[in-house]
């Protein structure tokens, strides 16, 4: 799978300054630059110019009071523990987290507190939906969610007509203390009522998203992998790699994590099984952590995964678990039978190639930052006159 882009130089004209086929114009009212001076006091976040060098989606977390959204957050990216989380304060102000320091996984979140009216005039919501890729709406399994469904109506109405390419994700969140037969019942009738509220406003044709997810198991971090994988632009070219290389390495299922979030950035075409997924966060986490205590000590050290970072794990039913490091924010995980990880040479020789083509993927997506960086700065200088004001155009 290639993609092909075009060369850029001072004499094109700026519309082939967008190249390598990844991005059009369009494209860039649904992100925004996370790099701009703002913090928590503030209601709506002013935006940067959309043509920087680095391209980040936004993700609102939304939903009533009490619902869970900072717990979430804090237990997917900042390592808290589910049981920490039971001392969190509630969120009174809009906050603004950029996700992108220590992990490959970069894009912002806004999380809104519940008791706020975002739709009051004081707050641009036109702004706020328009820089948006994918929206979140919590809503508390264990509670009474029919207040919850009437906001989340309100709030996928307006978003959608603002900017109709939003991904709707519904976290139907603390299912840890319903049964499985509870679960499947509180989704289902979530899922009603939510789309027949939509149908009856004509507007079938938004689709939302529904998971069941606790911050006490591994649901979050997998409905999570689900929503960021929809806001990655070269997914279908790293599903393709993954395919390549487990059907020519004897491999049964292989994912692509980050790192840091235990996110999974992608995964080959079989279905994913949450067990499966769950011995994967185990084992980064294994590997982590003998890392860390057995690792080199003092000014050898350095990070707790690196290049050399691998792992080898024999499951008691003939299954192996195969651990390699991509980049420094990616691993390869894959599960194989025993009898074909005889063939470690031949798997290893696929792995170089895939990894190959991975740095070759990303390095098609720095060239894009590049372009947008110097588009901008062109289209800057052009409209800047010599004593630092605009020229007016007429």
């Amino acid at each position: 799978m290639s993609s092909q882009g075009a060369k850029y130089s001072e004499e094109d004209g700026e519309d082939e300054a967008l190249a390598f086929g990844f991005y059009d114009e369009d494209d860039f009212d649904a992100f925004t630059d996370a790099d701009g001076d703002c913090d928590c006091d503030q209601g709506v976040l002013g935006l940067r110019d959309p043509f920087s060098s680095e391209v980040k989606p936004r993700i609102l977390l939304m939903g009533l009071r009490r619902s869970g959204k900072s717990s979430i957050q804090k237990v997917v990216f900042h390592k808290m523990s589910p049981n920490e989380t039971l001392f969190l304060e509630s969120t009174n102000k809009i906050c603004r987290e950029d996700v992108s320091n220590s992990s490959f996984v970069s894009f912002q979140i806004w999380d809104f507190p519940g008791q706020i009216d975002f739709f009051d005039p004081t707050f641009d919501y036109e702004m706020i939906f328009r820089g948006t890729g994918a929206l979140i709406f919590v809503i508390d399994s264990q509670d009474d969610y029919v207040e919850a469904l009437s906001r989340l109506h309100l709030t996928v109405t307006r978003a959608y007509k603002v900017n109709p390419d939003i991904n709707f994700e519904v976290f139907i969140h603390k299912v840890d203390g319903l049964s499985d037969d509870h679960k499947i019942e509180k989704q289902r009738d979530i899922h009603k009522r939510a789309n027949d509220d939509l149908a009856d406003a004509g507007l079938e044709r938004i689709h939302l998203s529904f998971y069941l997810t606790s911050i006490y198991d591994h649901s979050i971090f997998e409905a999570f992998s689900k929503v960021v994988q929809k806001l990655i632009p070269q997914l279908p070219t790293l599903e393709n790699l993954l395919n390549i290389f487990i059907s020519n390495s004897g491999i049964e299922k292989a994912f692509l994590f980050d790192v840091v979030s235990k996110i999974y950035i992608a995964t080959d075409s079989s279905p994913v099984d949450m067990q499966t997924y769950e011995l994967c966060c185990d084992m980064i986490d294994v590997v982590i952590d003998i890392s860390c205590i057995y690792g080199l000590s003092g000014d050898e050290a350095g990070s707790p995964y690196d290049k050399e970072s691998m792992a080898i794990i024999h499951l008691n039913n003939t299954t192996v678990m195969y651990l390699k490091e991509v980049t420094k924010f990616l691993a390869l995980v894959c599960f194989l039978r025993e009898e074909s990880f005889e063939r470690k040479g031949l798997i290893d020789y696929n792995f170089h190639c895939f990894k190959k083509a991975i740095e070759e993927v990303f390095d098609v997506r720095l060239k894009v930052q590049r372009s947008r960086k110097l588009l901008s700065q062109r289209r800057w200088s052009k409209q800047a006159v010599p004593n630092g004001t605009h020229s007016q155009h007429h």
